[in-house]
């Protein structure tokens, strides 16, 4: 089974807080913030609503993918989620999270 990668993005509400993470197991990941398993931004700022994510088949792309999005203005991040997800839906349901 090929290894996959996934940048991805957490709201804390529609047009909240943004986060911008990579992980190679979205699930667990996403679980994680959600239940606030690991203090930080996240948790500080109840940021648990995946509201975005792309796959990735190497880290490596990942991870340059992740950069970019971090640099991005907010705007930006705003219209790429809107892009695939205008209604704000918790894509972790879609993961069974």
């Amino acid at each position: 089974m090929d290894k996959k990668f996934y940048v991805y993005i957490l709201a804390s509400r529609r047009n909240g807080t943004l986060y911008v993470g990579v992980t190679s197991d979205l699930a667990r990941r996403v679980e994680e913030h959600k239940s606030g398993a690991v203090p930080g931004f996240t948790s500080d700022y109840g940021v648990k609503a995946l509201v975005y994510y792309e796959v990735y088949d190497d880290a490596e792309n990942a991870i340059l993918r992740e950069k970019r999005l971090k640099k991005w203005n907010r705007e930006w991040k705003l219209n790429l989620i809107e892009k695939d997800n205008p209604n704000w839906r918790d894509l972790a349901e879609l993961l069974n999270c």
